[in-house]
């Protein structure tokens, strides 16, 4: 008898896991919006924790939905395009059913009864305004018709076109393109009650500023506890010429304007006066400074933490070579970003010369600080600048030094698989040993990466077949090009039935509870709960366990013939485990057993 045995290894990156869409339904992990339907592109969601719902933007449409009940009691707005936009849309050769409507692209909270709310309008942006109605009675879904207005600089023209946006005090800023061919980019800030702080945005004739930018997230984050020195801290990436040559690289950027900034007097009128950006850094270190990069950002979350200056910001970033095809998450601090700013400016002569150390003399008060009595109780605005600080911001708008990340690399890495990873959601969980970074990673192929990080140790993740992902309340909000869902942020039966499985799992949601692996909660037992998410070791955890699995050991009679091969199929449930095959010998009768063996486990005859 020639016996075949299939091995596998436990290797890093692998997926303990994997879920398909129908596997998140039968564990009744996962909500489906029945509303979904194909090519309604479910993209824009804003969530209100205080009325319990949900407000989702798609095409044509805005939906109101319940936290509670995905599918109780839905609102919705029918808000297409105008008929002669729509006709102009496709005179312009654009796609009738992919970008010739209104795609919502913008909800924001303008105040406590209102949502603002933006469309690509078939090529041709409209914004406006949502009526919800106060906390105290029950939610309306009423669209001001009356009350539209242009969405140009707010909203992008092409719905697929990366863009950002938030609104902070009543002030709108938004980064996206400014025309209809998505040339020209912009960073502006619009609405607002004051009339001191109107219409602003960057210089366009100013090609060191931006260059083809990307937006990726805008945020409004306290530098100090004066509120003048607030700012507002922006992400993207855009395309550098450092010198005459034709060749352009794709670069990282985070950025900062004041949220006082009210333009020059005599020069930069109605521009900022305050516009600093630095690249972002996330790469592989390399011997003798080889290190691989990964240019091109994605995604960007900000994981608060007790300190509301300092968050950590997480970041999504891919390879931009054809060749070789790369993702990874880095991980910055804004300490680390405001040294960069606080730092060393960079100058270039022209556009045939590189970014090279400005070592000249910096004009008083220092470019790109906000006006303050922080700094200078006597500059009040930043119209009151000299004129030598904006001459010099104009010119000197980028800084010398890079952003790195905090340790140094990225603390996750995916490299020659066929996806890449394009969004991060990040929950912060307590686990037994300690506090834990739980990244929910969607890709460009629908799924979502669960990933560990944890210190001095591998990488840990379960993967379900979803898309994008937005969080509350232990709940994942996934919505697509087709649809929205629902989806529980742990799975922990799913693991398996043993103590072993539970803790081999390192999932900090999930624990052993003495018959079952079920969600973690913090607990004054210590051993009421068994759980080991940095080492994930069973010997220590369940040596005093008495496991029955075998007792329920699936057993197969599979016959074969002589001088002939015989599948046997044994596919275990973790696909970290390896499998070994043994041969059992009973008086006339033989048995072949499949073992899977897992890292670190109590091994077990199944």
């Amino acid at each position: 008898m020639l016996l075949v045995p299939v091995i596998g290894t436990s290797k890093q990156n692998v997926p303990r896991l994997k879920l398909s869409y129908k596997d998140l339904l039968l564990s009744n992990s996962c909500v489906p919006f029945l509303g979904s339907a194909e090519g309604l592109d479910f993209r824009t969601l804003l969530l209100d924790e205080e009325r319990g719902h949900l407000l989702l933007g798609a095409k044509d449409h805005i939906f109101l939905l319940s936290l509670v009940d995905l599918n109780k009691n839905v609102k919705k707005i029918l808000w297409p395009a105008a008929k002669e936009k729509v006709e102009l849309c496709k005179l312009a050769g654009k796609d009738a059913h992919t970008e010739c409507a209104n795609f919502i692209r913008v909800l924001q909270p303008y105040n406590r009864t209102h949502v603002y709310v933006c469309g690509t309008g078939a090529f041709h942006p409209v914004c406006g305004y949502i009526e919800l109605g106060t906390h105290k009675e029950e939610t309306a879904l009423r669209f001001e018709a009356q009350n539209l207005e242009s969405g140009r600089l707010k909203c992008p023209f092409d719905p697929q076109q990366p863009f950002a946006s938030v609104m902070a005090d009543g002030y709108f800023y938004s980064g996206t393109a400014s025309d209809f061919l998505g040339k020209d980019t912009a960073l502006t800030r619009s609405l607002g009650i004051s009339q001191d702080h109107h219409y602003i945005r960057t210089d366009i004739s100013e090609h060191y500023w931006l260059s083809g930018a990307k937006f990726i997230g805008i945020f409004p984050i306290p530098d100090t506890y004066n509120p003048d020195d607030d700012k507002i801290y922006f992400f993207f990436r855009e395309t550098s010429q450092e010198s005459s040559t034709s060749d352009k690289t794709i670069l990282s950027r985070v950025g900062r304007v004041c949220k006082n900034d009210m333009g020059g007097q005599r020069s930069l009128i109605n521009k900022w006066t305050t516009f600093l950006k630095a690249r972002l850094v996330c790469s592989i270190p390399g011997p003798e400074g080889a290190d691989t990069h990964f240019d091109e950002l994605h995604d960007i979350f900000l994981l608060p933490t007790r300190d509301e200056r300092n968050p950590m910001v997480y970041g999504v970033f891919t390879t931009t070579s054809s060749v070789f095809k790369g993702s990874a998450i880095c991980v910055y601090s804004m300490a680390d970003i405001r040294a960069v700013f606080n730092g060393h400016y960079a100058h270039k002569e022209s556009v045939d010369h590189r970014w090279v150390q400005y070592d000249g003399r910096i004009p008083y008060p220092r470019p790109g600080t906000c006006p303050s009595k922080t700094y200078d109780p006597l500059i009040k605005s930043t119209r009151d600048f000299p004129d030598d600080v904006i001459s010099f911001i104009r010119r000197h708008p980028v800084m010398h030094k890079s952003v790195y990340p905090v340790t140094g690399a990225p603390v996750f890495t995916q490299i020659n698989v066929d996806y890449r990873l394009t969004q991060i959601v990040v929950d912060r969980v307590m686990a037994e040993d300690g506090q834990y970074d739980v990244m929910f990673l969607g890709t460009d192929i629908g799924t979502v990466l669960k990933v560990l990080s944890i210190t001095k140790e591998k990488w840990d993740m379960e993967e379900v077949v979803l898309e994008e992902l937005q969080i509350f309340k232990q709940q994942l909000y996934i919505g697509s090009r087709d649809g929205l869902a629902q989806l529980s942020l742990h799975r922990c039966h799913t693991y398996g039935k043993a103590c072993a499985d539970c803790c081999l799992a390192r999932d900090p949601y999930c624990a052993w509870d003495g018959s079952s692996c079920s969600r973690y909660t913090p607990t004054s037992k210590r051993r009421a709960r068994r759980q080991d998410v940095k080492y994930g070791d069973p010997v220590t955890q369940c040596w005093d366990i008495e496991d029955s699995n075998h007792e329920t050991t699936d057993e197969k009679v599979i016959f074969g013939i002589e001088f002939n091969s015989t599948f046997l199929e044994c596919i275990p449930k973790s696909q970290q485990a390896s499998i070994r095959w043994f041969i059992q010998r009973s008086g006339e009768e033989m048995g072949v057993l499949c073992s899977p063996l897992h890292h670190k486990s109590i091994n077990q005859v199944i």
